[in-house]
C-alpha cells in the first residue's frame, strides 16, 4: 500500500508496540503531527512543556516498563533541547528512540532556517543514529532503530528525517517486530568452569549489583546466586532494585556515600563478583584501592566494559540473567558463616543515622513507610537523591528512576510523568531538590493538562544543597552562587499551574500531608522545609579509597 512517509512512520510505530510518545511540534515535523491528529485513537501523544522534557519522559516510561520509549521533535533548537535526555538514556543504557524532523533534503547543509546536524551532535551520545534521505528507507530505519535500542546493552538511537522525506510516498507493507535475542555467545563451559574455580577458592565473597541486573530482568537469578554463595550484597546506584534493598544480605549502597558496611566490607573481601556494573568513579574512589585484596569476577554485556576502569580477574561476556542461569545452574553450595558475620557486625554497629527532626531522611523513611515500598520513585539530582538511595528501599526492580551516569537535574519530573503514563496503577513520586525542582517545574502543567497524577516531594532547603556541601568540606564554606530564592511560595506557584500544593514543615503533619496528597487525583507538590546545613554521610572525598569515610559526628 502506497502511503506517505508520516503515515508509514505511525505504523512502525504502531507495528514495534508503541502507544505513546511524549512530543512538542514545529515546522519539521508537521506532516507527522498531522497524521498523528488523524490517528489519535492508535496512539497516544503526549504535548510536553519543552522537548527535553519529553525525553525524560521517553526515559521514564522505558525504566518503569522496560520497553522503548519514544520522543519527538522538530528541526533545530527542538532537536537539540532534547539531546540532555539523549545523553541521560545514553549513560544509564536505556533504550529510547528520538525522532527528529529537519529541513527538506534540498535544504540540507546550507545553514537553514532552523537546521543544526543533529545526527553529528548525538553521535557521541547515541547507540546509533540515522538521517532517512529516502522514504523507501523509512520504515527499514525505524525497525532496526527499535531493534537496536533493545538489543545486547540497551541505549538511545535517533532517527532524523526531513521533512519532505514525510510527505513522500512508498509502499508500506506491515512487519512483525524482529525478536531481539539475549547475548550468549561468550557463555561458554569453560567461562563457568573458570569461574566456578575462582568462586570455590574464596573465603570472604562479596556481590556487587549494577544497572545490568535491572535491565536484564535478573532479580531472582542475583537473589539465588547470593543465597548459594553465601555471600553479602551491594548496589550501585543503577542497581537499586535489582537486589531487594530491604533483604538481610543487603548491606547498602556501595561507593561515595556508600555504608561502611559496604565499602569497608568490598575493601576487605577477597572475591568481589560484579554483575552488570561498569565501575563508576563514584562507586570505585580511587580505583588503585579498590576491593584491593579481591580477585575481580566481572560479569557484563559489554566487552568494552572489561578492564576498562577496574582489572578482572575473570570475566563472563554475556546477557546478565542467562550467565547467572548457567552459573546458578552448576555452583554447590557455599558456606561463609564467619564472614557473614563479620560484615553484619559492621553494619549493626554504623548503622546509616542522621539527626532528630524534619529533615530529608527522615521524609524519605516515612514515605517508604507509608507507601510500604509500592511506590515508583523518580529522583533529581543531588542530595535528596542519595538519601532516596539511602533511605527507601526498593523490593523490586523498576520501582527506582535516577539520572545515575550523567546526573541530570530536572530529569525526576519527566521521568515520573513517563513512568505513570507507562504504569497509571503504581504510586508515583519524584523526590526533587528546590534546586532541581526549578530545572524542569513547567512539565507540571504537562501532568495538569493530562491528569497524570504525581506527587513531586521537594526538598527544599533553599540551596543548591550537594554543591553547597562540596562547598563547606572542600571550599573553606565559600558558597558561591548556592543560595537560592528562600521566599519563592510553591503552593502558590504550583496552584497557578493546576495542581495543588501543600508545606510541610512539621514532622508531626507528614502522614497527614501524605494522606492528602495520594488521594489527590491531579499532581501535588509538597513543599518540605529542611534545614540548608543537613548533609549526606558517609562520604568519600573524591580519589580517595572507599574505606576512608567520613562521617557525621552526634
Amino acid at each position: 500500500m502506497q502511503m506517505t512517509g508520516a503515515q508509514i512512520l505511525v505504523e512502525c510505530l504502531l507495528e514495534q508496540g508503541v502507544d505513546t510518545i511524549f512530543g512538542f511540534p514545529g515546522g519539521a515535523v508537521l506532516h507527522i503531527y498531522d497524521e498523528l491528529y488523524r490517528q489519535h485513537d492508535r496512539i497516544r501523544h503526549i504535548l510536553t512543556s519543552h522537548e527535553q522534557g519529553a525525553s525524560h519522559m521517553a526515559d521514564g516510561y522505558a525504566r518503569a516498563t522496560g520497553k522503548v520509549g519514544v520522543c519527538l521533535a522538530t528541526s533545530g533548537p527542538g532537536a537539540t533541547n532534547l539531546v540532555t535526555g539523549i545523553a541521560t538514556a545514553y549513560m544509564d543504557s536505556i533504550p529510547m528512540v528520538a525522532i527528529t524532523g529537519n529541513v527538506p533534503l534540498s535544504l540540507l547543509g546550507k545553514d537553514s532556517f532552523q537546521e543544526v546536524d543533529i545526527a553529528g551532535i548525538t553521535m557521541p551520545v547515541t547507540k546509533h543514529n540515522y538521517i532517512v534521505k529516502d522514504v523507501k528507507d523509512l520504515a527499514r530505519i525505524l525497525r532496526e532503530a527499535f531493534y537496536v535500542a533493545q538489543e545486547g546493552r540497551p541505549g538511545p538511537v535517533l532517527v532524523d528525517i526531513p521533512k519532505d522525506v514525510t510527505a513522500h510516498k512508498a509502499e508500506y507493507v506491515r512487519e512483525e517486530p524482529r525478536k531481539v535475542e539475549r547475548r550468549c555467545k561468550g557463555i561458554t563451559d569453560e567461562s563457568i568452569r573458570e569461574a566456578l574455580e575462582v568462586i570455590g577458592r574464596s573465603r570472604k565473597p562479596y556481590i556487587l549489583v549494577g544497572g545490568g541486573v535491572v535491565l536484564s530482568d535478573a532479580k531472582d537469578q542475583i537473589v539465588e546466586l547470593a543465597d548459594k554463595l553465601d555471600a553479602p550484597v551491594t548496589c550501585s546506584l543503577m542497581g537499586m532494585g535489582g537486589f531487594p534493598t530491604n533483604h538481610p544480605r543487603y548491606t547498602g549502597m556501595l561507593g561515595m556515600h556508600g555504608t561502611k558496611a559496604s565499602n569497608i566490607g568490598v575493601t576487605h573481601c577477597d572475591l568481589l563478583v560484579v554483575v552488570g556494573a561498569r565501575f563508576s568513579d563514584r562507586v570505585t574512589g580511587d580505583t588503585a584501592k579498590f576491593a584491593r585484596g579481591a580477585q575481580v569476577l566481572h560479569i557484563d554485556i559489554d566487552p568494552a566494559e572489561i578492564n576498562k576502569n577496574v582489572a578482572a580477574y575473570h570475566h563472563i561476556i554475556g546477557d546478565v540473567k542467562m550467565v547467572l542461569e548457567a552459573l546458578n545452574s552448576r555452583l554447590e553450595q557455599q558456606q561463609h558463616a564467619a564472614w557473614m558475620e563479620e560484615v553484619a557486625k559492621i553494619q549493626k554497629d554504623n548503622p546509616l543515622r542522621y539527626k532528630p527532626g524534619l529533615t530529608g531522611q527522615y521524609v524519605i523513611e516515612r514515605l517508604y513507610a507509608y507507601t510500604k515500598g509500592n511506590a515508583i520513585i523518580a529522583t533529581e539530582v543531588g542530595q535528596h537523591q542519595m538519601w532516596a538511595a539511602q533511605f527507601y528501599k526498593f523490593h523490586e526492580p523498576r520501582l527506582f528512576l535516577t539520572s545515575g551516569g550523567l546526573g541530570t537535574m530536572g530529569y525526576g519530573m519527566g521521568a515520573a510523568i513517563g513512568a505513570k503514563v507507562a504504569r497509571p496503577d503504581m504510586r508515583v513520586v519524584n523526590i526533587a531538590g528546590d534546586g532541581s525542582f526549578r530545572m524542569n517545574m513547567n512539565e507540571i502543567m504537562t501532568a495538569v493538562r493530562y491528569k497524570i497524577p504525581i506527587v513531586v516531594l521537594v526538598i527544599n532547603n533553599s540551596v543548591l544543597g550537594m554543591v553547597r556541601q562540596w562547598q563547606t568540606i572542600f571550599y573553606d564554606e565559600r558558597y558561591s552562587f548556592t543560595h537560592l530564592n528562600p521566599d519563592l511560595d510553591y503552593v502558590k506557584l504550583c496552584e497557578a499551574f493546576g495542581a495543588q500544593g501543600y508545606n510541610l514543615d512539621k514532622v508531626e503533619d507528614i502522614d497527614a500531608v501524605f494522606d492528602k496528597a495520594f488521594a489527590s487525583d491531579v499532581p501535588v507538590v509538597i513543599n518540605c522545609i529542611v534545614d540548608k546545613d543537613d548533609m549526606v554521610y558517609p562520604m568519600v572525598a573524591p580519589g580517595k579509597p572507599i574505606d576512608e569515610l567520613v562521617e557525621e559526628k552526634y
